[in-house]
This record gives C-alpha cells, structure tokens and sequence, in this order.
C-alpha cells in the first residue's frame, strides 16, 4: 500500500480536501491541507466561480488518531463573485458536511462531544474528552449539548402529567410525557395550576390524561380541556391504600401484638405510655385537641395521632433484631435459663461452643442482654404486619402466611383489614365492572371501624371520576414515573451548576 493510499484511509474524513503533509509535532498528528481547485457556488446568487481573490489559514481540531490528537491546518480561497450587482464581491469557500462556519472542529469531534454532553453534562464531558485525545473545556460542552436540535413535538392522545423537584420541599416542575410511549413531551417549570392550564390550551389535542392524586393538576385539566377523560394512576392509589393500612396496623398494635411474646419495656414505651395517660385524661375533661397540643407543648398531629390509639401500647415500636451467630442456638439457651436462671454466662458460652458456635463472649452477652435468648421468634413490628397484610398471599413462605392468619385474627377489625385490603388489590387489574365493584368496596370499607381507611374512602369519593377510570381503563401513569427516574440521574449529573433551560434541554432530548 502506498503512503498515499495509507493517508486516505486513516483520513478519510477528510477525503473533501487535499492532504499535503502529515507529520508528528510535539505528541500531536498535524495535517497540512487545502481545499480543491474546483468551482463553488456564491451564497447570495449562486454563480459559480473559482477565481480566487486571496488564502485565508484555519486550524481546526479532527478526530484523534492512535491516541493522539490531530490538527489539521487548513487554506482555504476567497472567491470573487463573477455576477455583477451581486453585493457579495468576495467571499470565504465553506466545506459542507466537514467544517462549519467560525468552529474549531471538524463536524465528527463536534458531534461526538454532543454525545457525549448528552449523557454526561458538563465536567464529566471534560474529563472524559481529555482522555480521548479531544480536550474541551464544560463550557464548550455545554455549547454543543444546546447546539442539539429538539425533536418536533406533537401531542400525543394519551398524556402522563407528573410532578419532580428541583429542589425537594422547595421548588417543584412538571413533566409531560406521552402515556403510551415514554416521549418527553414537554417540561413546565413549576406545578402551578395556571402553568399545565395555559399550557395544554395552547396544545390541544390529549384525549386522555394520565396523573396521580393531585388536585390542582386534576382542576388545570378540568378547566383547559373539559371534554378529556382522567385517569388516575393505580400504582398511586395502591400506595395510599398502603399507607393507610399503615396506620391502621399501628394503631391495633395492641391486639396483634399479642401473638409475640412479652418483651421488657424500654424508656420510649414508657414515655409512649405517659403521653398517652396525659393526652386521654385531657381529652376525657373535654379540652380540645387544639387545647390539648398548647398545654402539652406537642404538635397538633401528634395528639391527634395518639388520640386515636385505643391503647397506649399501641404506638410501641419493636426492635428490629439482624441475624446474628447466636440465632441457631436460640432453643439450647432459652432451656437452660429456664432450667436455672442464674446459670453464667461463661457456661453457656462453652456449651454452645460445643455445639458449633464461633461467635464472640460480647456477641452472646448482647444477646441475652437484649432479651432476644426467651423469644420463640423476632418481634413483629408494625410495618413488617402491614407489609404481609399487603403482600400477594401466594408470595408468602408457610411461616409468613401462618403469621398473617394469626394477625388477621387478632380482632375484627384487623380481619376486616385483611379482607379490604385482598379486595382493593383485585380492583387494580383494570376491567369493565370494577367501578361497581369499587362502590361496594366503599359501602364495606365504611361499614367497619377503621377510621384511617375511611379517611381514604372519602378521597376516592372526591375524585371518583378519574379513579373509575383508573380502574377500568388500561392507562397508566407507569412510564411517566420512569422519565422521572431518569431525570433524578440527570440532575444528579449538573445539581446547582446550570439552570432549569439546560435540565429541560437534556430531559427532551431524544
């Protein structure tokens, strides 16, 4: 292969001028290059011509080769326009699809520097580029990462609207994606009732809208296309069951707790306890809550919270124990402290140790010390309840489904929980009838003592439109919540470096 041959092939990017020198200065590959003695046409009329006026040098930057950086120094004709009246006399030859007008870089490194500002932003586009032989600094990133072109968006027939923060507790945006697909359709910079409803006024088009419980997104819809259906997201509605189911199982601790055995009190039970004592014995002279929370000195919400506990027990929180070394030896221990209470602990440490164990004396004297040794299983918590009480019983392992039968029938109206909670999880696969079925659910959610799920009942009740069509319709507000995944990642990339113009750039990129 002759040089020539070579040089076309490690340069064939390019192949639109003509290679005069390659050599190797400083670590760099330098190309010396001209444009071809060919005619062009003048961008104002249009003549061609290739009578040259004079030479202008360009240095721009190619592709790396082998790891090193290549320049290319460039000469390229002024031309003169043979056309007269043509106000363009003279002007500079352009070399489409290789060299923009007043960059550095060819358009091969350009773009990949977009690509890779896309993914990555600012800084971690610097220090990548640099190993890449293609130095930029993240200020020339960001230029190319805007540079991108946003696709032209139209609005889809089914619509996800969804809210994320930019900063959390403080300031929020709203997305809108297309419900069927996941394009980002557009990014709102707040969640303002007047923002989505000016926005889908002037984007007609969504027949159906997709969101979650949100009253202001439910009303801007409402107001800006009031023949659209709304849709409310399951995964949602699922979500407020469980947290209501929540409180439920905390505040009938009391009855299922007892499936446990008796754990010494700590210092919070206690206090749990005298709070609970001093908020009833006010509630019981008829001082109000608001009352109750200015003598006590504590949050409104608390009283409220401990008010509705039938028992002060209820508000106990289990520890929750790791395995741990001991756990297998458990039975051997609990028999000898009950044969003989006062047994050392040192005998009991070469016993076990006769039988496998390889842990340490501290290990063992914590143990025992937290009581863990008299235990016929670990403590169940409130949330670990709740968590079976919500799980699909064909999950469960014997022991976890033998637990839920024996928490399920604690009381009546953790049975009833039990049954509520399996029949609100049949609504969620969406099918024609399920808002009959969802009326039912209420009138028997209604029927029983459990305030905190009544509570949800009443918020169905509000938005009963979208949620009946949450539950008989197929949409859903799933890939939404997906974009918003990805924009976590991205803000993580750029938090507090750029404004909210460059996230909305790189979210609608495609």
């Amino acid at each position: 292969m002759d040089i020539n041959s070579l040089i076309g092939m490690v340069f064939s990017g390019l192949s639109a001028l003509v290679v005069e020198d390659v050599a190797e200065v400083g670590g760099m590959v330098v190309v010396t290059a001209r444009t071809r003695d060919v005619a062009v046409l003048c961008p104002v009329c249009g003549t061609p011509t290739a009578k040259v006026h004079g030479y202008h040098h360009r240095t721009v930057t190619d592709v790396p080769v082998d790891g090193r950086q290549v320049v290319v120094h460039l000469r390229v004709r002024r031309l003169v326009c043979p056309m007269q009246g043509c106000w363009r006399q003279t002007f500079r030859e352009q070399i489409p699809g290789l060299l923009e007008r007043h960059q550095r870089r060819t358009v091969r490194p350009a773009w990949q520097i977009s690509q890779v500002a896309r993914e990555l932003c600012g800084r971690a586009t610097a220090r990548l580029a640099g190993l890449l032989a293609v130095p930029v600094s993240r200020s020339t990133a960001l230029r190319h990462l805007r540079r991108l072109p946003l696709p032209q968006q139209t609005v889809p027939r089914v619509i996800g609207v969804d809210d994320f923060a930019l900063r959390r507790r403080h300031r929020y945006a709203t997305i809108i994606t297309d419900a069927e697909t996941g394009r980002r359709v557009a990014v709102l910079p707040d969640r303002e009732k007047a923002t989505l409803e000016s926005w889908l006024r002037d984007h007609p088009g969504a027949e159906v809208v997709c969101r979650d419980g949100s009253a202001t997104y439910a009303e801007a819809v409402r107001r800006a296309l009031p023949d659209a259906v709304q849709v409310s997201d399951r995964w949602h509605l699922w979500r407020n069951l469980c947290d209501k189911v929540l409180l439920e199982v905390r505040a009938h601790a009391g009855c299922w707790a007892t499936i446990n055995p008796p754990r010494p009190g700590g210092v919070r039970e206690q206090t749990t306890r005298e709070r609970w004592n001093k908020i009833h014995d006010l509630l019981g002279q008829g001082v109000g809550l608001l009352d109750c929370s200015r003598r006590l000195g504590v949050a409104l919400n608390t009283v409220k919270r401990y008010a509705r506990m039938p028992e002060p027990q209820a508000l106990r929180i289990a520890p929750a124990y790791r395995p741990t070394l001991v756990d297998p030896y458990r039975g051997h221990l609990r028999a000898r402290r009950a044969a003989d209470p006062a047994v050392p602990v040192t005998h009991l440490l070469g016993e076990i140790r006769e039988l496998g164990y390889s842990g340490s004396a501290n290990l063992l004297v914590r143990y025992l010390n937290q009581g863990r040794a008299e235990g016929n299983r670990p403590v169940t918590t409130p949330r670990h309840a709740s968590r079976l009480l919500l799980t699909n019983p064909e999950n469960l392992r014997p022991k976890e489904s033998t637990l839920l039968e024996k928490i399920a029938a604690a009381c009546p109206e953790m049975t009833a929980l039990a049954d509520l909670v399996r029949g609100f999880a049949a609504l969620l696969k969406p099918a024609a009838g399920n808002d009959v079925k969802l009326t039912e659910w209420i009138a028997a959610a209604r029927a029983v003592d459990l305030p905190h799920l009544r509570s949800l009942t009443n918020g169905l009740e509000i938005d009963r439109s979208a949620v009946n069509a949450g539950l008989t319709l197929p949409y859903h507000n799933g890939r939404t919540e997906g974009v918003n995944t990805r924009t976590k990642q991205i803000m993580r990339q750029m938090h507090g470096r750029a404004g909210f113009d460059l996230l909305r750039h790189r979210i609608l990129l495609p």
